[in-house]
């Protein structure tokens, strides 16, 4: 997770290290873009039930919470602002634009559409939605960047504390909005600032007592936020939809925290670790794989083909992470750490010069 050092509260000689407890989160970022593809490429249940929105919106929240904590975890390390943007830019940016600039405009979408997309405010409208409509968690998280940046860009890293009333703000509008679901920016952003509220937390040296660092707790979450957002039960009782921003960052928070288990082992496997590494391609090419013929047919062929377009993705996340964005990410922390020794080194410059 770009290097990102958690501080863990605590010298218990039983508990994994720090680089165990990162290898958790990457293991719950694999889990999430997993749900979100079976909510997206696979039936979850009978239709009238809503299992594969229920499925892929725990995915999405996973993401976002996880998002969120290393967002805020790095500025809280370094509040340079230029060189964060920098990099999320040339993190994000790169494939986002490539399959904008070839597939939304090589399927003749017009220039407002292939701009909203670019400049990631696509979810402000559906319409502007219809050739990729994944992509407005692209714009949820781009805007959150320009809006985290400009918070520590003026109030420091104290401003970060921000966070916490604004994610409950946020969930009130909802409430008072009835957004259970949705693509909006409002719909979902809590769910960002709820991830960055736990990074504050543990930096604060947080830690749940010891009874609810439990694999058998957070499984239960999963299960919870599953049955929570099913459509009869967010029908009638959508506390859980409510919640979702802050029992996701709870499933992360104690995922980070749980003991050695089975599930933790997993979690921090190398498996789950490769998923991990190639989540954002996974996430942003897994549509083309079942779009024109692909998915097409009955049911039973429909669903046969998509054993074919899980490979397709995989095959193509990997060429896409390895050899397209790695060396573009390579080269913006390069300009980053450019950008912070020409800033550091101004000062000396200029009273040298004196």
């Amino acid at each position: 997770m770009d290097g990102l050092v958690v501080p863990l509260s605590g010298s218990n000689p039983d508990r994994p290290s720090a680089g165990h407890h990162l290898a958790r989160l990457d293991g719950c970022r694999a889990i999430a873009i997993l749900t979100v593809m079976l909510g997206h490429m696979f039936p979850v249940g009978r239709a009238e039930w809503g299992g594969n929105v229920a499925i892929s919106s725990i995915g999405m929240a996973v993401f976002f919470a996880l998002s969120g904590f290393l967002i805020v975890s790095l500025l809280l390390r370094d509040d340079a602002v230029v060189p964060f943007i920098i990099k999320r830019l040339f993190r994000i940016v790169p494939l986002a634009w490539l399959f904008t600039l070839v597939v939304i405009a090589g399927q003749g979408a017009s220039w407002d559409v292939i701009g909203a997309n670019l400049f990631f405010f696509a979810n402000t409208q559906k319409a502007w939605l219809v050739y990729a409509p994944h992509f407005w968690s692209l714009s949820v998280e781009v805007q959150f960047y320009a809006f985290v940046a400009l918070l520590v860009a003026i109030g420091g890293r104290r401003a970060l504390w921000l966070l916490p009333p604004l994610a409950m703000a946020v969930t009130a509008w909802r409430i008072g909005h009835h957004a259970t679901f949705g693509s909006h920016t409002f719909d979902r952003v809590d769910e960002i600032m709820a991830g960055g509220t736990l990074a504050l937390l543990v930096a604060k040296r947080w830690q749940p007592p010891r009874w609810a660092r439990s694999p058998v707790l957070v499984v239960g979450l999963f299960v919870l936020l599953f049955f929570g957002m099913l459509k009869p039960v967010v029908a009638a009782v959508p506390v859980i939809a409510y919640a979702r921003p802050y029992l996701a960052t709870l499933l992360v928070g104690l995922s980070l925290t749980m003991g050695d288990s089975a599930l933790a082992r997993i979690l921090g496997g190398r498996i789950l670790g490769y998923v991990a590494r190639i989540s954002y391609a996974l996430y942003v090419l897994h549509p083309l794989t079942y779009a024109g013929w692909m998915g097409s047919g009955d049911v039973a062929v429909r669903y046969t083909k998509r054993m074919f377009s899980l490979l397709l993705a995989f095959a193509g996340a990997h060429v896409s992470t390895f050899y397209f964005e790695q060396p573009l990410t390579r080269l913006g922390r390069r300009i980053a750490d450019r950008w912070s020794r020409l800033v550091r080194g101004a000062p000396h410059q200029v009273a040298g010069v004196a």
